[in-house]
Formats: structure tokens, C-alpha cells, sequence
């Protein structure tokens, strides 16, 4: 009896798997957008285990910033509950700190005081310690020439304001915050017709042109980290002097933790945040080696998980700026089944995903059935790339993992992602 009950559900579900795959190359062929490029779709049936449809599956594309799926993934694996804040050693009355790759120290989203507070508590001569590391404050495939754009901050041992001045109008003149850089303005007069603000790419230089300042003027703006800038910051926040030395980090040293992990992971998933995606790398690296070495790191993943999906991938970076990175859509799709045993409460691994119309980059993106989500995924877009993986939850009560591909497209994304939408949407309503 039990084979033949085994055999009837098998027979469902190719019947069924069957009618998905004929109706998705229907609403696929007939769309006059995703057949003027190179696109690739995967759709798995996470209830009956099995794909129901794939289009170039086995296809590598760009990912963009689906890319930091697999950072995720990488931080569930390795960094566990909390984010470790900074490491110390105590010595008489010296307190002696390392950074830990921890993106949240002072910035303006995340921060809770709690790095902060040690520091400024603390009765003791405070020594920052150097990090002896080679790791590049830019990554393989980044674009050079958005180095001053607020997507791209440079990765850093010890960030700090999230590795950006913030530009604000307050009462008709301009803000910057840290204050630190006031020193480095300097005004400029030029031919351009709208108010700009220029960092220079050597140093943290920043010309600001001479017309007025419009109100409610908000910008961020990368600086160029380094020991002795960060230094000075500290000094300045704490409000107490802070030594730089040189010393090898001990063997097991205490930890002060500051957020919990999915914390900064639905900070890095929901807006598609570079720089915590790059950071949360560095501190997987740092939990892992005690030393920052994020390519031994991307290889250490690379034999140890990914060397099991379906195809080859190459990964560059952990944000998904980089235009080397390559994947497929079958090997997304395995990588969020990971994620779905890896995470088994169902509404904790969604929160790590933009809700559908509702939040993140896909707030106002699709329809929300009474006021609900039904899909939660990554999106990911640079120049002629747009992407999104995640996972679907039907009218009929059926769960689903995806991953839509597109690269080489002319244009905007818009007419791209809307398709995409209406892929989606029917499959909610259909299956």
C-alpha cells in the first residue's frame, strides 16, 4: 500500500510539474521584454521537493547584489548569534583593543552603544592595535569611478560612522557628521548648474561649488579609512586621548559583542547595503582566522559548501558590486533550500528577505493581497543586470524557491523587474 501511495504522489506531482512547465514557457515566450536578452529561471516546489520549471538553469549570469545570499548564508554558517565588536586585552592600566571587521560601531542606523560605551567607560589608557593585513579596501571587479558614492565605502578593520560623512542642510548651512571633516572642505567655483559636493579620490578632500545650498539637502560620501584618521575620530567622539600601536592580536582575546547577527543581516538584505554585506565577510573572516583574509575565506566556503551545488560558481566579493561574480539559477535556488534548513523558523528566515510591496528594495514593488506579502527575496541590479531570488508562498498555500536571472538587457530595469512581477504574481495566483 505504501508503494503505490508513494507512486500516486509521484504521478501528481509530475502531472502537475508538467502543466507549470508548459504554462511558465507560455507566459515567458509571449513577453516581448525578457526575450530581447539573456535570462534565466529556476522554480522549486519546497513542499514536494522538486523543480518544477527551469529556463537556462544551468546558465552563469552576473548576480549582482544577489550575491549577498550568499553572504548571508556565510553568516549563518560562521559569525553565529552576535556580531563581535572589538577585541581587548587589559595590561595594568592600559586597555588595548583590535578591530573585529564590525560595521556597526557609530553608525547611524545600527549603532546601540554598547562598543561605545566600553571604550568610554573604560578608567584605563586606551591603545588601538594595528591589524598587520593585506585585505584591499576595494574589491575585485568594483567600479573605480563610484568610489564617492554612498553605495561604496571602503571595507575597513575598524569602520566607524559606517565609513561615510553624512551632509545635511540645518537651518540653511551645511552639516557634516563626523564634524572631523569640516577642515577638509574646501569651496569651489565651476560651471555646473546644480549644487555638488566632490570627494577627491586620493584623499578625503571635498569641494563643494559655490551655488546655494537647497534645503533639506541630505548626502552621504565615502571617506578613506585609515589607523591614524580613525584614531582621531575616537578622540574625538571620546572625548579622551586613544594611542596607536603596533601589536600582534593574543591568542584568545575578550570580546565585546554588539548587535545580534540578524540584526545587521536584515540591515544588509532589506536596502541591499554594500558595505555591511563587505564587513559581514570580514567579520565571518576574522571569527574563522583571527586575521582578516576574506579570500582564503570565500575559498574556505567555496570547497566546504559550494563545491555541492549543482554547477561551478565564482564569487569576487560579498556585496555583489563586483561584475566577476558568476552563479546560476539552479545554484541560487539549492543555496536558499541551505538557507531554508539552515533557518527553520519560517517567519525568522522571511524577515531576512524584502517583503513584496512592503519593505526594502521591494517596497511598493508588488501586489500585497490584503495588506499581506506572498513574496520575500534578494533583488540585485548594476548596469544590465537585474536579479531577484527568494521564495514564494501561493494563494493555495504552496511554498516555492526561485531564481529570475537577467543580464545584457538595453536600458532601464524597470520594464525587466515589471515582468518579473508579472512571472511572480501569476504563479501566486495559479499554483
Amino acid at each position: 500500500m505504501k508503494n503505490i501511495l508513494t507512486a500516486l504522489g509521484l504521478f501528481a506531482f509530475l502531472t502537475v510539474h508538467a502543466q507549470i512547465d508548459q504554462d511558465l514557457n507560455q507566459q515567458l515566450q509571449k513577453s516581448n521584454i525578457l526575450n530581447k536578452h539573456y535570462y534565466g529561471f529556476s522554480l522549486y516546489d519546497i513542499n514536494n521537493q522538486g523543480f518544477v520549471f527551469n529556463y537556462n538553469p544551468e546558465k552563469h549570469f552576473t548576480p549582482a547584489s544577489n550575491t549577498k545570499v550568499f553572504t548571508l548564508y556565510t553568516s549563518l554558517k560562521l559569525i553565529g548569534d552576535s556580531i563581535p565588536g572589538l577585541a581587548y586585552e587589559e595590561r595594568g592600566d592600559s586597555l588595548i583593543f583590535w578591530g573585529t571587521g564590525d560595521p556597526t560601531f557609530l553608525h547611524n542606523r545600527l549603532d546601540n552603544g554598547k562598543v561605545y560605551n566600553f571604550l568610554k567607560n573604560s578608567n584605563k589608557k586606551l591603545f588601538y592595535a594595528t591589524a598587520n593585513t593585506q585585505e584591499p579596501s576595494y574589491r575585485n571587479g568594483w567600479s573605480i569611478e563610484d568610489y564617492e558614492f554612498y553605495y561604496q565605502p571602503e571595507v575597513s578593520v575598524f569602520p566607524i560612522y559606517g565609513n561615510v560623512i553624512q551632509f545635511r542642510e540645518v537651518n540653511g548651512k551645511l552639516s557634516l557628521m563626523p564634524s572631523h571633516f569640516d577642515k577638509e572642505v574646501v569651496q569651489l567655483s565651476d560651471t555646473t548648474t546644480r549644487y555638488r559636493i566632490h570627494r577627491a579620490l586620493e584623499n578625503n578632500r571635498l569641494e563643494i561649488n559655490e551655488l546655494p545650498l537647497p534645503k533639506g539637502y541630505v548626502n552621504e560620501k565615502p571617506f578613506r579609512p585609515s589607523d591614524t584618521l580613525l584614531v582621531k575620530l575616537l578622540q574625538d567622539t571620546l572625548h579622551q586621548e586613544v594611542q596607536l600601536i603596533n601589536l600582534p592580536l593574543p591568542a584568545n582575546p575578550k570580546i565585546v559583542y554588539s548587535l545580534p547577527t540578524k540584526d545587521v543581516l536584515r540591515e544588509m538584505m532589506l536596502p541591499s547595503d554594500n558595505f555591511l554585506a563587505e564587513q559581514l565577510n570580514m567579520i565571518a573572516s576574522f571569527l574563522k582566522y583571527r586575521a582578516f583574509k576574506t579570500e582564503d575565506l570565500r575559498a574556505y566556503m567555496m570547497k566546504e559548501y559550494y563545491s555541492k551545488l549543482p554547477d561551478t560558481i565564482e564569487l569576487r566579493d560579498g556585496s555583489g558590486l563586483s561584475s566577476y561574480n558568476k552563479i546560476t539559477p539552479r545554484s541560487m535556488v539549492q543555496l536558499l533550500l541551505w538557507i531554508n534548513n539552515e533557518v527553520r523558523d519560517e517567519a525568522a528566515k522571511l524577515k531576512l528577505f524584502p517583503a513584496g510591496g512592503l519593505e526594502g528594495t521591494l517596497k511598493g514593488v508588488y501586489p500585497t493581497p490584503g495588506g499581506k506579502a506572498f513574496v520575500w527575496a534578494k533583488t540585485g541590479t548594476i548596469n544590465s543586470v537585474h536579479c531577484q531570488s527568494g521564495y514564494i508562498q501561493t494563494k493555495k498555500g504552496n511554498r516555492y524557491a526561485y531564481s529570475f536571472l537577467n543580464n545584457n538587457y538595453m536600458g532601464s530595469s524597470g520594464p525587466v523587474r515589471r515582468e518579473m512581477v508579472r512571472i511572480i504574481t501569476h504563479i501566486y495566483e495559479n499554483y
